[in-house]
């Protein structure tokens, strides 16, 4: 299907994209590449109590927290926007997969909001060009040349590639930092929401830690890392907090794996970390959407509490 460039009233097509699971990974990606095409980026916002509530509304019960609040980030943009992007991730490399969510999130945005115009493209990283050929066609759809779109993707993946070396780089920096270092193994949709995670890395701030995120660890070391624990696991990201674990574990702390119910992924990797990791003080926190905060602080606090004992101890 080809889409014009412009909408009906002759004004710049607007592309909305929703700030919620893989937008923590390759937001730069994607604004980069519409902005180079001329159209205009809408985002859906933070996350808050009104989004959370209507995704709620529109999912089955089945459905992860990550989920529920992207379907709500969906329908803040559905009236705004000309086209929302929705794209489908399989693999990243061969022997690798991504989360069947994210398998299948294109068609639930298209049968949740069937009035919705969505915009997507499919990631095969198994397949040479997968990631090329699926901008080269929505390049196409939106009535861009060949060329013009080429430039475009070229110059996100570098803008992409920019801001990932800067992530590590700058997370790298505090590990110099006075201050428990604490690993928050989490998904970056996790870690990253203000509404979902926002509230446990505050109360780490809170008390003097310094929270280190598993998704800007360097990645390509991660997945080879993770092998050490598990040769056998596939699932992408859950690798890359495994490694995370593995590649930064003389330098931290301690570890909180933060999860979202009812995750299965991260159930049944939380369990193999739990297992296996014995060198290093670990906690497990999963959030449902209605946990107060009271209670998670008070587990943030006795954790921490934990840490500063071990390592006083240690250096005693």
């Amino acid at each position: 299907m080809r889409i014009s460039s412009k909408n009906k009233n002759g004004d710049v097509m607007k592309i909305g994209l929703p700030q919620a699971l893989l937008y923590y990974r390759y937001s730069t990606l994607w604004e980069t590449f519409f902005g180079e095409l001329g159209c205009e980026v809408i985002l859906s916002g933070k996350t808050d109590q009104e989004v959370l509530a209507r995704g709620e509304s529109l999912s089955d019960s089945e459905c992860c927290l990550p989920v529920k609040a992207y379907l709500g980030h969906v329908a803040r943009l559905a009236r705004n926007c000309d086209y929302i992007l929705a794209p489908r991730f399989e693999r990243l490399a061969a022997n690798e997969e991504f989360c069947v969510r994210f398998w299948g999130i294109t068609d639930v945005v298209r049968g949740t909001f069937p009035g919705a115009r969505v915009l997507s493209y499919n990631l095969q990283g198994q397949k040479a060009g997968s990631e090329l050929m699926g901008f080269m066609g929505l390049g196409k759809a939106l009535g861009k040349s060949r060329g013009r779109t080429l430039r475009a993707y070229r110059r996100a993946k570098q803008a992409q590639l920019a801001a990932d070396i800067r992530a590590v780089s700058e997370q790298n920096q505090l590990f110099g930092e006075p201050g428990l270092k604490v690993l928050v193994a989490a998904q970056p949709y996790i870690a990253h929401d203000v509404y979902i995670g926002g509230p446990l890395l505050g109360f780490l701030r809170e008390q003097g830690a310094i929270p280190i995120f598993a998704d800007l660890c360097d990645r390509a070391p991660c997945r080879k890392k993770s092998g050490e624990l598990s040769a056998s696991l596939y699932w992408t990201m859950n690798k890359e907090i495994i490694g995370a674990i593995g590649l930064v574990g003389p330098q931290i702390d301690g570890v909180i794996l933060v999860s979202a119910f009812p995750c299965g992924t991260d159930s049944l990797v939380n369990e193999l970390i739990l297992r296996r990791v014995k060198d290093i003080p670990i906690t497990q926190i999963i959030l449902d959407g209605q946990q107060g905060e009271a209670g998670l602080q008070t587990r943030i606090e006795s954790f921490l509490d934990i840490i500063k004992e071990r390592k006083h101890g240690n250096a005693s």
